[in-house]
């Protein structure tokens, strides 16, 4: 991924989501699907929600990649050509396709340590 200048500078100022001041912090709602500015969500009144990370575009217009990066802040995967975090990431290492997001933290940290070569 090619992080502009200014989201490289964020990461630079904070070095986890944190670290953001709550007067900055943008929050995620996943029961009215929106982005607010405020915790309880003023839409909904849901109040576990997810930090935003500043890095996220929330507009990944791909359907499908075939390779996966990973934000320097959050740690979570994003799109290698926008960006956006909202992206699934599916693996066939158990033998079958599947969402590692519901793998355990050891297994995930795993998928990120590994090493992919092309043979030209």
């Amino acid at each position: 991924m090619d992080w502009s200048t200014e989201q490289r500078k964020i990461t630079e100022k904070y070095k986890k989501l944190d670290d953001i001041p709550e007067t900055e912090r943008k929050y995620k709602c996943h029961t009215c699907h929106l982005i607010v500015d405020q915790n309880p969500c003023p839409n909904c009144g849901e109040t576990k929600l997810e930090i935003m990370c500043p890095l996220d575009n929330c507009h990944c217009m791909h359907e499908m990649i075939s390779g996966i990066e990973y934000c320097p802040l959050c740690g979570k995967p994003v799109c290698p050509e926008c960006g956006s975090h909202d992206v699934v990431q599916i693996s066939r290492v158990t033998g079958y396709l599947q969402d590692v997001s519901g793998w355990n933290a050891g297994k995930q940290q795993e998928l990120k340590d590994r090493r992919r070569y092309s043979i030209a």
